[in-house]
């Protein structure tokens, strides 16, 4: 039975993951991730005073306990009441990665920002988004009340599948980028160092040549998932498909401005929160591609299971 105050607040839930990835992104985009250098008070305080650094790396700090808040009670609130076990899990599993993402985010300042665990930590966040959306989804009138329509299934899914997954090793490789200070390696564009391929003369440079490189992988598959969210002739399918091309053309965009801006605090942060957003579309397709398809050749007894639910 849908249940619209735990889906508003499993949105909430959901929204607030992605305003705590832009924050995120400020304390990278600002210097600020050793400004308060202990951890899990800061400066042995629950409230330091909030000026330069400390704003953005304990403000980071302060949104990532709400969030692991909100959590924790939609956790609770879907083990009291969702009859669902897979639903269940998913809430718990939600519960121990952003609690596993805290744990990373004390190590980083602990260790001084070691790169694998700065990697680790950004990914997890990713990950944690798509679980929390999972479960906006799982609670929504959509999911609940889904009639699956006989389409093209395996097209719109495979395309979602992988568009999904390759913007996640993207987010992983500007993860990288960002914890390497690769950011400015190659510091012109859409040339690299004047040409078409730039000389490898560090890692650093590699690295960033390689995110660049990627992202056009990402824009083939993202136009991909567009066409065949299109052709399912699914309105809510072609929706998120739209949305996601969208996302991904301004995400391409603000990695450009982020180079011939040097890293300006605005572009870059952005950079990092629209690259979440379009994992979230491309895995929002994917949710949607399962719950609202049947295969194009369905058995007898999935087309009779379509037409008992409708």
């Amino acid at each position: 039975m849908y249940d619209a105050w735990r889906h508003r607040f499993a949105v909430l839930a959901a929204g607030a993951t992605l305003v705590l990835i832009f924050a995120g992104g400020l304390v990278t985009s600002t210097g600020s991730g050793l400004a308060v250098p202990d951890w899990p008070l800061s400066y042995g305080m629950l409230m330091p005073p909030m000026v330069g650094g400390i704003f953005y790396e304990h403000g980071h700090r302060m949104v990532a306990a709400s969030v692991g808040f909100l959590t924790l009670v939609l956790a609770l609130w879907t083990w009291r009441v969702e009859r669902r076990s897979g639903v269940r899990r998913l809430a718990w599993a939600a519960l121990a990665a952003v609690i596993a993402q805290g744990l990373l985010g004390g190590l980083t300042v602990l260790f001084l920002l070691p790169t694998p665990i700065s990697v680790a930590h950004a990914c997890l966040a990713q990950a944690f988004f798509c679980l929390t959306l999972a479960l906006a989804y799982a609670g929504s009138r959509e999911w609940l009340d889904a009639a699956p329509t006989v389409t093209d299934r395996a097209n719109v899914s495979v395309a979602a599948r992988v568009a999904t997954a390759l913007v996640f090793v993207q987010l992983g490789l500007g993860a990288l980028v960002r914890h390497t200070q690769a950011g400015l390696a190659i510091a012109d564009f859409p040339l690299a160092q004047g040409r078409l391929i730039p000389a490898f003369d560090s890692p650093q440079v590699a690295i960033h040549f390689a995110h660049r490189v990627f992202a056009l992988v990402v824009l083939a598959a993202v136009a991909r998932l567009f066409v065949a969210a299109r052709r399912s002739g699914l309105r809510p399918l072609a929706r998120t498909g739209a949305a996601a091309l969208l996302l991904a053309v301004a995400q391409s965009a603000l990695g450009a401005l982020t180079v011939l801006s040097a890293k300006a605090v605005l572009p870059t942060t952005l950079h990092v929160a629209t690259g979440a957003a379009v994992l979230g579309a491309c895995f929002l397709a994917v949710l949607r591609a399962r719950r609202l398809t049947l295969p194009a050749t369905p058995s007898p007894s999935r087309v009779a299971m379509a037409g008992v639910a409708a």
